[in-house]
């Protein structure tokens, strides 16, 4: 490695390392409290919404024909009035968020058993039918119990994935660190 580039480098890894852990500890503590994370959750999605309906009202005067107005106009209101209504009624948000989950797995699933047997003789498409399966399961889990799901399937999952994200960045930057600090040959 450059020696002039090593230092940045190494400063980049440093944060990127600290960056792992703070989404380690952020999806144990998801994990830990569901209900809380799953509000946060929520709450940035209503966020979302009300920035994406304001660029859709922003947008809608770049449009090339009346009907692009119209159409950028009524979205952007539609989004703007739905992520008002999430920020002002977060729990109910963090309920049609949770059956929206529910429904994105159910049809994850069924495309997952379609591709598994798609892909049937290769090796390795059990895996897809397996995945398929816990999706499912899941998927069913979470619709039986609605709306008491909402208390722990969101925030458990993003719990979840926020944990294994940072697990898998801090093995790969503590990689990267390993290669960086060895001898140039």
């Amino acid at each position: 490695m450059d020696n002039r580039a090593a230092p940045a480098v190494k400063t980049a890894l440093g944060w990127s390392i600290a960056l792992s852990i703070l989404m380690i500890v952020a999806g144990l503590l998801a994990i830990v409290l569901p209900p809380t994370a799953a509000i946060a959750v929520t709450l940035l999605v209503g966020w979302l919404l009300l920035f994406s309906g304001m660029a859709h009202l922003i947008f809608a005067w770049q449009a090339f024909s009346a009907w692009g107005v119209v159409w950028e106009l009524l979205v952007g209101v539609v989004y703007i009035v739905a992520g008002g209504y999430v920020l002002m009624h977060p729990v109910a948000g963090m309920e049609v968020l949770t059956l929206a989950l529910a429904i994105y797995l159910f049809v994850e699933a069924i495309l997952e058993f379609v591709l598994s047997f798609q892909l049937r003789p290769m090796p390795g498409s059990g895996w897809l039918l397996v995945d398929g399966i816990v999706t499912l399961i899941l998927a069913i889990m979470i619709w039986r119990t609605w709306p008491f799901s909402s208390a722990w399937a969101l925030g458990t999952l993003v719990g979840i994935s926020i944990l294994f994200s940072g697990i898998s960045r801090l093995v790969l930057s503590l990689s990267a660190r390993r290669l960086a600090s060895e001898p140039a040959k």
